[in-house]
């Protein structure tokens, strides 16, 4: 069974950066895509980043130029650098593992902007 630990949310104010880590344990073939999706309150989850085990990285538009994701495959441990983060970056993002046509998800961990 896959499991998908996260941490690193938290409270910051408006320009600030935090870092996202999501660790991956179980049976996890080594051809697979991780990534960050968000869900704030009243909206539908929607991706923010995704990288491939060959390190191709995919951003949502909104989160270009201050975002950046990063994995340690040897780790099975993904990464997202928040940067410049914004009160609209406010959410609870989740880990996102794809293997083919199987998706794992995290617990989610809160991100709060606000002054």
């Amino acid at each position: 069974q896959v499991q998908l630990v996260e941490s690193g949310g938290g409270l910051v104010q408006p320009g600030g950066s935090l870092r996202l880590s999501c660790a991956a344990s179980g049976i996890i073939f080594s051809i697979n895509v991780m990534g960050w999706y968000r869900q704030a309150p009243g909206k539908q989850r929607e991706l923010v980043a995704t990288i491939t085990s060959g390190a191709a990285t995919n951003y949502a538009d909104s989160v270009k130029g201050r975002f950046t994701i990063s994995r340690d495959n040897a780790k099975n441990t993904v990464y997202l650098q928040m940067n410049s983060l914004k009160s609209e970056d406010t959410a609870v993002y989740y880990c996102n593992l794809h293997i083919a046509t199987l998706n794992y998800w995290g617990q989610g961990t809160q991100v709060t902007v606000s002054s």
